[in-house]
């Protein structure tokens, strides 16, 4: 089973289908993962509704940090922005598939930190919104 897992971490690496920016934008945000050199910057646009209407994220990084920042966003589409506050590290984990030991696991972390900062519109993003 994680053979199937691998295969779809390095198609959405290797085919990402929400690479870009939105512009305009109703939120924007990036960061970096110093301890690689991970980057990723999400941009979203918001109905008056608060639902997301559409998403875009873009960055360079190693598979697993780019791979789950494509997956997250195909994820939050459509989603009120009070559901995408309450997503959480299982949720990359569930959407990733496989096991990752710390340090893969703060690359699959980033773009969900990053996209909670910028949701919540704070000035820097923080571990503790992936928990």
């Amino acid at each position: 089973m994680d053979d199937l897992y691998r295969e779809v971490i390095i198609e959405h690496y290797k085919h990402p289908g929400y690479r870009g920016h939105l512009d305009p934008h109703d939120i924007r945000f990036a960061d970096n993962n110093p301890l690689c050199g991970d980057h990723i910057e999400v941009t979203m646009q918001v109905g008056e509704d608060g639902v997301v209407k559409d998403a875009r994220f873009d960055g360079h990084g190693c598979a697993i940090s780019q791979a789950s920042a494509d997956l997250l966003i195909e994820s939050i589409i459509g989603k009120p922005l009070e559901e995408v506050k309450q997503l959480n590290k299982q949720h990359i984990l569930d959407l990733l598939g496989i096991d990752l030991g710390p340090v893969r696991l703060k690359c699959a972390l980033l773009s969900l930190k990053v996209l909670k900062a910028g949701v919540y519109g704070l000035g820097e993003a923080s571990d503790e919104l992936v928990e």
